[in-house]
C-alpha cells in the first residue's frame, strides 16, 4: 500500500505533542518492556503494521522472547506473562476495545491488585496514546518495515 500523507511533517506541532506523550511515559516509571507489551497488543488488536513493526523491533531490543511476542494474542492461555503483565494486557484490551463493554469492574479490580493509582493512570495514558498513534498511522497508512530503533522519525 501507498503511504497516503505524512502527518509528522504536515502538522509538526501535533506531532511535537504526541512525542512529549511518549516523553512523558518513557520517564514515567513503568517498565520500559510492559509498555512496548501494551503498545503491540493495541496494535494488534487495531491491526496497525506500522505500529505492529515498531513494537516488535522495540521489544526485542530489549530482550523480549520471541515465543512471548508470537503468542501475545493467547496471553490468557500462556503460562510466561506475569501477573502484572496480565492486568496490564486486561486493561490494555478493555481501553482499546471501550465500544465492547467499556471497562468492566473486574478488570479495573484486577488491575489496581498490580498498580497503584499513577501507575495505572500513566498506563491508560499510554494505550490511549498507542491507539491515537494507530489510528493516525492506519489512516496516513503509515509504511510498515521503515521504523528504526532510535530514530526521531516517527514515535508511536
Amino acid at each position: 500500500m501507498e503511504q497516503r500523507f505524512n502527518y509528522f511533517k504536515a502538522a509538526p506541532d501535533g506531532y511535537k505533542a504526541m512525542s512529549g506523550l511518549e516523553q512523558y511515559l518513557h520517564n514515567c516509571g513503568l517498565e520500559e518492556k510492559l509498555l512496548h507489551l501494551v503498545k503491540f497488543r493495541a496494535s494488534q488488536i487495531n491491526g496497525c503494521a506500522f505500529c505492529l513493526d515498531m513494537h516488535s523491533k522495540d521489544l526485542r531490543a530489549v530482550g523480549e522472547e520471541e515465543q512471548r511476542l508470537y503468542t501475545l494474542e493467547a496471553w490468557r492461555e500462556c503460562p510466561w506473562y506475569t501477573d502484572r503483565e496480565r492486568a496490564a494486557l486486561a486493561w490494555t484490551e478493555a481501553l482499546t476495545l471501550v465500544t465492547q463493554g467499556h471497562v468492566p469492574d473486574a478488570v479495573y479490580e484486577e488491575a489496581r491488585k498490580q498498580f497503584n493509582e499513577k501507575e495505572l493512570s500513566d498506563l491508560s495514558l499510554a494505550i490511549t496514546t498507542i491507539n491515537a498513534w494507530n489510528r493516525l498511522s492506519i489512516a496516513a497508512r503509515t509504511t510498515p518495515g521503515t521504523y528504526k530503533r532510535g530514530t526521531k522519525t516517527h514515535t508511536s
